[in-house]
């Protein structure tokens, strides 16, 4: 079975990570924790009980990382993972923390797990990055992309089950291929959201309300306000002319997956802040045209006027709305 582990939270993978490595290595891994650094690693102690084989396997310290995206289909090869020409990478801003420990004398071996497509290429080349960059033969060092993790998995099958690979019990994961169609037919109307409204129009409800039974923050609610209320009538309007008739489906979708995501996992997250920026980022992280410069403002308004709108979040009644 082929797990969605871009549907996973980074804690779910880590959880999976460390079952995995208990098994490759030993029970007395111990799981992922905070750094001094804020840096997080699993840690082995030790002789490995199978890699990278029984006949000849790994004796010393080794630390585990797992690097989780929510990104469809993405690639070791891709830059924002790795490229010798960026100051910042997810590797790249890892190198020098791989360095430190192995120069403490923390560090015999190196295990990277990613969601990530992994070819030969890319993965010969990472290794000998990790390598010059921090003083690591190459043998001491192990990059896992999704296509090995699928192999693991299949030999060691009680390991989902341990790390409740239930795709029923998911975290805040949407997908954003409706709300891209919104909003790339927003972004074609003439007079579209960038437009300003001498008269922004009043909240449909209370909004002071709203945002106390929903957890948002005053600092945040008014940000929200200053910057999206002023275009909740034009996106008002534009779901409701006839001409877009097809559009207003793809967003009653949305919302309403939104929405159920929201009410199943809004007990992890602290504040409705919190909620809407995890929405917003996954939305960005996952496909292209929400992404862009020119519909990032406008993605970022569509959620906010699906909050004020009521499709998504807590209102005081089931019929709190007013016309």
């Amino acid at each position: 079975m082929k797990y969605a582990y871009e549907d996973q939270s980074p804690a779910q993978f880590e959880t999976l990570v460390v079952l995995l490595c208990q098994e490759l290595l030993g029970a007395s891994v111990q799981g992922f924790a905070a750094g001094p650094d804020g840096g997080r690693d699993a840690r082995f102690e030790g002789t490995a009980q199978l890699h990278p084989s029984t006949a000849s396997p790994w004796k010393g310290r080794v630390v585990i990382q797992a690097k989780h995206t929510n990104g469809l289909n993405r690639s070791f090869s891709e830059t924002d993972f790795y490229s010798p020409d960026r100051k910042s990478t997810v590797l790249g801003d890892e190198l020098p923390r791989i360095h430190a420990l192995r120069s403490s004398g923390e560090l015999d071996h190196y295990m990277l797990f990613s969601n990530r497509r992994l070819t030969g290429d890319t993965e010969s080349a990472v290794r000998h990055a990790i390598s010059s960059s921090c003083t690591l033969p190459t043998a001491s060092i192990y990059l896992c992309g999704v296509e090995q993790l699928e192999l693991w998995l299949k030999r060691f099958k009680h390991v989902p089950d341990m790390a409740e690979l239930d795709p029923l019990d998911s975290p805040l994961i949407v997908s954003p291929e409706d709300l891209a169609e919104v909003v790339e037919a927003f972004a074609r109307q003439s007079g579209a959201i960038d437009d300003v409204l001498d008269d922004p129009p009043v909240a449909r409800v209370d909004l002071a309300t709203k945002n106390r039974l929903n957890g948002m923050t005053d600092a945040y609610a008014q940000l929200q306000r200053r910057k999206y209320l002023k275009d909740t009538e034009q996106i008002r309007r534009f779901l409701a002319a006839p001409e877009n008739a097809h559009i207003l489906p793809l967003y009653e979708g949305a919302a309403d997956e939104f929405q159920a995501k929201i009410v199943a996992n809004r007990a992890d997250y602290q504040s409705f802040d919190k909620v809407m920026e995890y929405l917003i980022d996954l939305l960005f992280a996952r496909d292209a045209v929400l992404r862009q410069r020119q519909h990032k403002r406008l993605t970022r308004a569509l959620v906010f006027y699906m909050y004020w709108n009521c499709d998504i979040g807590e209102t005081e009644e089931p019929n709190a709305k007013t016309h």
